[in-house]
């Protein structure tokens, strides 16, 4: 085989690799980097025939008034689905983090989640996904999951500084 075709496919295959290390990287840097935040959080369904054993979340911070965001202008067109936002976290006396505010800016300092418009309804409101609806877990530990979690429970999540969420558990109040 030619030496040029070697190289180039040699070159070729690691490119590859090293773009799919970069993706796995990138999405576990908030687990290995991040800071621990825990929000409060309700399980909507823990089973799905086509997705497995998980439990579906929902929080407080995943519909947003409009009018919440800091530099919204009432001359504003509304928000885009797929725009991008930033939810400041603050932590309350129970050691749980809770809304303080809503930009289309990163802030500069403080807890944040990053997030992307999913959805508006109710002509102000806008659900926003944060890649943490999710608690996937298998079949007996998401069956218990179900039947602790009835009350609602406890999201723990790893934060990094540019507001990348990763979902590290679920526990109950």
């Amino acid at each position: 085989m030619n030496r040029k075709v070697v190289t180039t496919l040699g070159f070729a295959i690691g490119f590859q690799l090293l773009v799919l290390c970069g993706v796995y990287v990138n999405a576990a840097l908030p687990l290995w980097l991040g800071k621990e935040v825990r929000i409060s959080t309700v399980p909507v369904d823990p089973r799905s025939m086509f997705r497995g054993n998980y439990a579906q979340l929902r929080y407080e911070i995943s519909e947003i008034v409009e009018t919440e965001f800091s530099d919204s202008d009432p001359n504003m067109n509304q928000l885009r689905n797929g725009e991008v936002v930033y939810v400041s976290l603050e932590q309350n006396g129970d050691g749980l983090y809770q809304f303080s505010g809503a930009s289309l800016e990163k802030p500069a300092t403080g807890v944040f989640l990053r997030g992307r418009v999913a959805s508006r309804y109710y002509s102000s409101v806008v659900r926003i996904k944060y890649g943490i609806e999710a608690y996937f877990a298998p079949k007996d530990k998401a069956l218990a999951l179900e039947a602790k979690l009835r009350d609602g429970g406890v999201a723990v999540l790893m934060v990094s500084d540019s507001g990348k969420a990763r979902l590290k558990e679920v526990v109950a109040e």
